[in-house]
């Protein structure tokens, strides 16, 4: 399978829009996938699948990562879909929408293999998981099936499944919050709805070996939104986020790209194990902190979202 480059800011784009999705091979996107499902109309789901096919083999994508999210599996489309895509060359992984059960992904899993054509690996899989049951079997879709390489979680069909009463895509609703004692002067803070569903997906991910990416922010035009929740997805352990419209990618990418100062914090502190080793010493205090082994591997990770281009 094709090791996957960086996934910060993950772009999606309806497929069967030729202008939107010539605009996100021009963009500043680490990866883009073109939407066959629910951003695509019922009339328009054939065509759509015609400008899939036409945009992976005559557009140029640079380095992206590019996907396809195709029809869920009880679809009519979903086989053709498979056939139709499976074998080009410049297409990287197909999106699994409304992920729920092990059986259903092995059975796409069998259609990606035999579609594969002269590929030298069949597309990799990532499974979207955006509903109660795919929550609660998420540790077992990660492991259903070697193509599997991400996990996304669906943030707006996953409101909707456990009932949540959220009119904003990936928010929390407004009347969700602690409300503290009388004697306080009933202090309140917001909770965050999301906050249980995506350590459960990141957990699942990171046990398998896989990507975990979280769903978009719908208030595209609220910059201070968009990098806000991207900033808590990166703080988490995330590796991208989707965003839902061009404005939203360079404030997503940058809040998982370490700042000077974190980069110059642990180059001091590799730096610093690095004659510590030489000593024979396995930690040391750098700027106040005891730094060891440990600090490597977080430190290696952070460092790995700089990218070529940093």
């Amino acid at each position: 399978m094709t090791k996957a480059p960086l996934t910060r800011s993950y772009l999606a784009v309806p497929a069967h829009r030729e202008r939107l999705v010539q605009n996100a091979a021009r963009s500043e996107a680490d990866a883009v996938f073109l939407d066959l499902e629910d951003a695509v109309p019922p009339a328009e789901k054939d065509q759509a699948l015609e400008s899939a096919v036409a945009g992976l083999t005559t557009t140029d994508w640079g380095r992206k990562w590019v996907s396809v999210r195709l029809n869920a599996f009880d679809s009519r489309t979903i086989k053709s879909e498979v056939n139709r895509l499976g074998r080009l060359q410049r297409i990287n992984a197909f999106i699994i929408p409304k992920a729920e059960k092990v059986a259903d992904i092995c059975e796409i899993a069998k259609w990606i293999t035999e579609a594969s054509g002269d590929r030298d690996h069949p597309v990799a899989m990532e499974l979207l998981i955006e509903t109660a049951l795919g929550l609660v079997n998420v540790d077992a879709l990660a492991a259903a099936h070697p193509l599997i390489s991400a996990l996304h979680l669906g943030v707006g069909d996953f409101a909707a499944s456990i009932g949540a009463r959220s009119t904003e895509i990936g928010a929390s609703p407004s009347a969700y919050r602690f409300t503290g004692s009388a004697s306080d002067g009933y202090p309140e803070a917001p909770l965050d709805l999301f906050a249980y569903p995506m350590m459960r997906l990141l957990v699942a991910a990171r046990a398998f070996g896989l990507r975990a990416i979280d769903g978009p922010c719908g208030a595209f035009r609220d910059a201070r939104a968009t990098a806000s929740t991207a900033a808590k997805a990166a703080a988490m352990g995330f590796d991208g986020k989707q965003v839902i419209h061009p404005s939203q990618i360079a404030p997503t990418r940058e809040a998982f790209i370490p700042t000077p100062e974190e980069r110059a914090a642990a180059e001091r502190a590799l730096a610093a194990l690095e004659e510590a080793a030489r000593q024979g010493l396995g930690a040391v205090t750098v700027d106040g902190k005891m730094i060891d082994y440990a600090n490597v591997r977080m430190i290696q990770r952070l460092l790995s979202f700089c990218g070529e281009e940093e």
